[in-house]
């Protein structure tokens, strides 16, 4: 190859190179783009991951997820422009949503787009088999009627061990600083079981994971949304309503989330707007991408991606209209 022939190729190439500098970019840099808070706990990134990929595949933006630790962090960078959203705000976790949110009494410096459909729940459970037998597997119902806490004494003999007789055991909230109150609320709603605390959210669900390989009975404290209710099929224990007078020999009060941002997100991105303030995802849907992802250690896209491929009627249904 000549001299000439090499130059005129690389004149191609830089000419080619201009050119393609010089091009439109891709349709989503034009539309914008979203910063989007990224935090550390698994539900939270599910959630986000559904509505960064609807944004990038669906809607033409580009998203950049910063991340932050949940709390009040969240909200001074949201007024400082530096996040434009985030998922799944928990109304416990957040005291100072009251200083910013109008819901809760705030000067609306950050603005709640909607409830997303979770809610948090505390409560004590028993495995299904316990109340109803399980056949295939040659289980016998082992407390029938038991349906709240009212009907646990009848059946405090199905759920002693040794360190607890004649009482059943209550294996409590795993960590004594989460302040549960377990104890004292057996105490109070005059149950004659043991609370037992095992120190540990590992511990914790091994003892589920052991008692149920061997169908034995369990009533166990457990939270939502919650790998253990993709895995295992546990019934909640009826407690009476939620009362702050009575607490705690009461029921946990609910948590519904929240998605929030900046109040400028309207008027800029009227789609996106309505996108968040759309989304509405159960506690059973996400707690069986968490099983995925926290259990069987799949990635995180890839879990999100195959969710919504099974379940284009729900995902859709958030799109904004004209989408």
């Amino acid at each position: 190859m000549t001299i000439m022939n090499r130059m005129g190729k690389w004149s191609l190439l830089a000419a080619f190179v201009v050119a393609m500098a010089a091009a439109p970019t891709a349709s989503h840099a034009a539309k914008g783009l979203l910063k989007l808070h990224e935090g550390d706990w698994t539900g939270n990134l599910v959630s986000c991951k559904l509505i960064e990929i609807i944004l990038e595949d669906e809607m033409d933006y580009k998203v950049k997820r910063i991340f932050l630790p949940g709390g009040a962090q969240v909200f001074e960078a949201i007024i400082a422009g530096e996040i434009d959203f985030a998922c799944e705000g928990w109304p416990s976790y957040n005291p100072i949503k009251e200083k910013y949110l109008k819901e809760y009494g705030g000067d609306g410096q950050v603005e709640m787009l909607g409830r997303m459909g979770v809610v948090g729940a505390s409560g004590w459970y028993v495995p299904r088999y316990v109340i109803e037998g399980d056949a295939a597997r040659g289980i016998k119902a082992m407390a029938p009627d038991l349906k709240t806490y009212a009907d646990l004494n009848k059946y405090s003999a199905v759920f002693k061990t040794l360190e607890t007789a004649p009482k059943g055991r209550l294996l409590a909230c795993p960590v004594a600083a989460w302040e549960c109150k377990d104890a004292e609320r057996a105490e109070g709603l005059g149950v004659d079981y043991v609370a037992v605390v095992l120190g540990s959210e590992t511990a914790h669900w091994a003892e589920l994971d052991a008692a149920y390989s061997r169908g034995e009975a369990l009533l166990i404290y457990a939270w939502e949304p919650h790998w253990v209710h993709a895995k295992y099929d546990l019934v909640e224990i009826g407690l009476p309503p939620h009362s702050d007078d009575a607490w705690p020999a009461t029921d946990w009060p609910d948590d519904p989330t929240f998605n929030f941002g900046s109040p400028e997100l309207k008027e800029k991105y009227p789609a996106v707007h309505q996108l968040l303030v759309n989304q509405n995802l159960s506690n059973t849907q996400q707690a069986g991408m968490i099983l995925d992802i926290d259990v069987d250690g799949k990635d995180l896209d890839a879990v999100v991606r195959a969710w919504m491929a099974e379940n284009q009627d729900v995902w859709r249904a958030w799109l904004p209209a004209g989408t």
